[in-house]
């Protein structure tokens, strides 16, 4: 099974795929003019603002559902695995994915936001399948790229929270895998039976004390061990382009591994962000495609790099070369993942590394399986526009905590393959789509420039831009209109006519 996973793998995750992830992130930070550099203060700010309909979520809680499924695993573990295969260097290249990565967010989100509308039951629905429908207009990719992500987010990805949960707590209190996992799939039942209200509920909640807490560990470590800072950084950047000894002989790994990770980490480009995104309660499409540009910032830039510099500035770490045999081996006999993490914080606080680090990961973990559902079922409600089948929700349900079981109890090493392979078919599918269709997103910014530079605040007219297909925004409009008709006398109307 492994050599399976590892060959498909080496189809979707060749160098094509690493050098369009890095080269489509240039090309649209340069298309909107570094907005990730430009426009940060309007990020932060625009988190805050707005609130929740009947049918949308607030800019905060869609921010808190995408950060549930950026934050997870990919932070402590999947740091520990690109350290271990491309040295300390891939922590760089992580970097680089982010910062590049912020401008591919806000093209897919904004997009999302354009062509988003409302299901059966009212609610915003909307991301890459939704667009490539009714902007692109080629509906069989839309299905393609909606059953790609229901194979991987509802049956593929879950399996590496959960596998990241069982090992954590196994570590951290010596419980059998198949106990937690029995846990964890209880608790997610009663979550995710409850639909995306209360996921997003949940999510508000507990994302920001997580992500805070977290910090605030890995900043308490680098000030205990201030003096090594500028040596790590010297070693990570170094190690980016080969420049240090033992790790020239890999830098085309630190390259390709830390791309890899920093595309599971932050998800720019890989079309998971745009369902989120979509379902917020906003005036103008750029509003929440600005604040989903912060959240790459937030998971790489912050989450990631607390975890990097923990593991690197208290040496808890390994590297193997291409051949398998080890560069450093200062954990010897840890297999890469929450046990690196586990033994940095144990180095500096005796007693309480192993159970914060599996406190972390059930979070971190946790709130992404609630993510990875959600996307899951929105593809779903995008497969029954046209033919409602009710059995397919409740099927989905069933079979993502399945996935959460076989997870739980398999290695480390075939559930990152299997979520590799998940991320990657999304990865290729949207970065194709969002190339094709990145001029109403640009329109977009464009537009919320001018109208901020004017002193408004934006709101989203598609037919004034040219944008068709943007339904639910053009309903709104003759929504208002009508309101405004209404609200006129019966003889001013009498004397306009």
């Amino acid at each position: 099974m492994n050599e399976l996973v590892n060959a498909i793998n080496g189809y979707i995750w060749s160098l094509p795929l690493i050098y369009l992830c890095l080269g489509v992130g240039l090309y649209f930070s340069l298309r909107t003019r570094f907005l990730q550099l430009r426009h940060i203060k309007e990020m932060v700010r625009l988190m805050f603002q707005g609130g929740s309909s009947s049918a949308g979520i607030s800019s905060f809680q869609a921010l808190a559902l995408s950060l549930s499924g950026r934050v997870g695993t990919g932070n402590i573990a999947g740091v520990a695995t690109a350290i271990t295969f491309g040295g300390p260097g891939a922590v760089f290249w992580m970097w680089v994915v982010a910062f590049l990565g912020s401008g591919t967010a806000f093209v897919e989100s904004a997009l999302a936001q354009i062509y988003k509308e409302k299901d059966d039951n009212g609610l915003y629905r909307g991301g890459p399948a939704f667009y490539i429908e009714k902007g692109l207009g080629i509906k069989w990719y839309a299905w393609v790229f909606a059953l790609s992500t229901v194979l991987a987010c509802g049956m593929l990805l879950p399996g590496v929270q959960a596998n990241s949960i069982a090992s954590g707590i196994e570590n951290a209190f010596g419980i059998p895998t198949t106990v937690s996992a029995a846990a964890v799939v209880i608790l997610l039942g009663l979550i995710i039976f409850g639909g995306v209200k209360r996921i997003a509920h949940f999510t508000q909640v507990v994302v920001p004390f997580m992500a805070l807490g977290y910090i605030l560990v890995a900043f308490v470590i680098i000030v205990l061990n201030i003096g090594q800072v500028p040596e790590v950084v010297s070693l990570i950047v170094g190690s980016a382009f080969g420049m240090k000894a033992g790790f020239g002989a890999i830098l085309g790994l630190a390259i390709e591994w830390g791309v890899k990770r920093g595309i599971y980490s932050n998800e720019a480009g890989q079309g998971t962000g745009p369902h989120a995104a979509a379902a917020a309660e906003v005036s103008h499409p750029a509003k929440q495609g600005l604040v989903q540009s912060f959240s790459v910032y937030i998971d790489t830039l912050f989450v990631c790099s607390a975890t990097a510099f923990m593991i690197i500035i208290t040496g808890a770490y390994n590297v193997m070369g291409k051949a398998g045999d080890a560069i450093v081996e200062q954990l010897p006999g840890v297999e890469a993942g929450p046990g690196y993490t586990q033994a940095a914080v144990e180095s500096v606080m005796p007693g309480f590394g192993g159970i914060f680090v599996a406190v972390a990961l059930f979070f971190f973990a946790f709130t992404t399986i609630l993510a990875y559902y959600y996307i899951a079922e929105t593809n779903i409600a995008y497969i029954n526009r046209k033919v409602h089948r009710p059995w397919l929700m409740f099927a989905l349900k069933l079979v993502l905590m399945a996935s959460v079981v076989y997870g739980s109890v398999k290695t480390a090493g075939l559930a990152w393959g299997l979520g590799d392979i998940g991320v990657g078919l999304m990865a290729w599918l949207n970065i194709i789509a969002i190339l094709l269709l990145q001029k109403p997103a640009l329109i977009a910014l464009k537009d919320y420039e001018e109208q901020k530079a004017q002193g408004l605040d934006p709101t989203f007219d598609p037919v004034k831009l040219g944008i068709k297909n943007a339904d639910h925004w053009v309903k709104g409009k003759r929504s208002q209109a009508a309101d405004a008709e209404g609200s006129v006398s019966p003889e001013a109307q009498a004397e306009r006519s």
